[in-house]
């Protein structure tokens, strides 16, 4: 069960940088538990606020039912109350609410609710959506700004009313001007998180607009970088902070943009380059070329 109340995981949260951990799979695509649970806790050795299990950079979307559980309750047994743990959520409604009861069920402090499967809906019909999967848990939730789920500042402001458990907001769209609608109207009732890939490359100018904290995927495979750059973001530091978008975020970026799905693929690809392999993706997701590998492992290189 949840040790966290919705209050204290939103705290908790908006004090550091969070991490994304990758899902592991075996060379059968199974869920390999225990590289899994040595690579959380070689994470937690450099001070994450907050972990994220089968969240979209641990492939949720791929995970049946049963690997859902399996990976979060891995998650909490392994952290063991250090940080929060939180977990992926989605698809439809009713779905989405046996992800959320799964994720209780399992000891998660909370959910990040993803974007519902595949079709549009009004903004009405969104926040239903999310005050549904609100009340059918105790855990605090997190709406997740992205793609075809994009919440107004009005929405939200109505939604917060009635959802006192809805405790956070990931962007994952870039809307500047919604950004500050949304912040002017709601300030500190909700923690803001940036969602946009690659998330480092934002964090500046999003700290700015409230957004104090952020999931990093590099934290993957370069955690202590990942810490660097975090502090430099919050002590406003220009140049630290470009410096590390110029030596090494942009050029990541550059490998990332290549191919469709590679978000995900190219952590899994940094995990190889560090000698602390993951398993392969799973499809519809594709692999980095040999060469791609190459260059990325040159490019984490340079960082060690």
């Amino acid at each position: 069960m949840s040790k966290m109340n919705p209050s204290e995981l939103a705290k908790k949260i908006g004090e550091g940088l969070l991490s994304f951990p990758v899902t592991h799979f075996n060379k059968d695509l199974a869920f390999d538990e225990r590289p899994y649970r040595e690579h959380i806790s070689w994470l937690l050795e450099h001070n994450p606020a907050g972990l994220f299990a089968a969240g979209g950079t641990g492939e949720f979307f791929s995970l049946s039912p049963g690997e859902f559980s399996a990976v979060v309750k891995a998650a909490v047994d392994e952290t063991a109350g250090r940080v929060p743990v939180l977990a992926g959520c989605g698809y439809g409604t009713a779905m989405a609410k046996e992800f959320a009861k799964a994720a209780e069920d399992a000891g998660a402090d909370g959910i990040l609710l993803l974007p519902p499967y595949l079709l549009n809906s009004e903004a009405a019909g969104l926040a239903a959506h999310a005050e549904a999967v609100c009340a059918s848990t105790k855990l605090g939730v997190i709406f997740y700004n992205r793609d075809n789920a994009i919440m107004d500042d009005v929405t939200l402001a109505k939604l917060c009313e009635r959802c006192p458990n809805l405790i956070g907001f990931k962007d994952g769209y870039g809307d500047i001007e919604l950004m500050t609608r949304i912040y002017a109207r709601l300030g500190d009732r909700l923690i803001y998180i940036g969602g946009l890939p690659t998330a480092e490359t934002f964090a500046l100018p999003y700290l700015e607009m409230g957004v104090t904290t952020y999931s990093s995927a590099i934290f993957n495979f370069l955690p202590g970088f990942a810490q660097e750059f975090y502090a430099a973001v919050r002590k406003r530091d220009r140049e630290k902070v470009y410096a590390g978008l110029r030596d090494f975020v942009l050029p990541y970026i550059g490998i990332r943009n290549r191919r469709k799905g590679y978000a995900v693929s190219i952590v899994k690809a940094g995990m190889n380059a560090i000698g602390r392999a993951a398993g392969p993706v799973r499809t519809p997701l594709v692999e980095l070329t040999q060469a791609e590998l190459e260059e990325l492992t040159k490019l984490i290189g340079n960082r060690n």
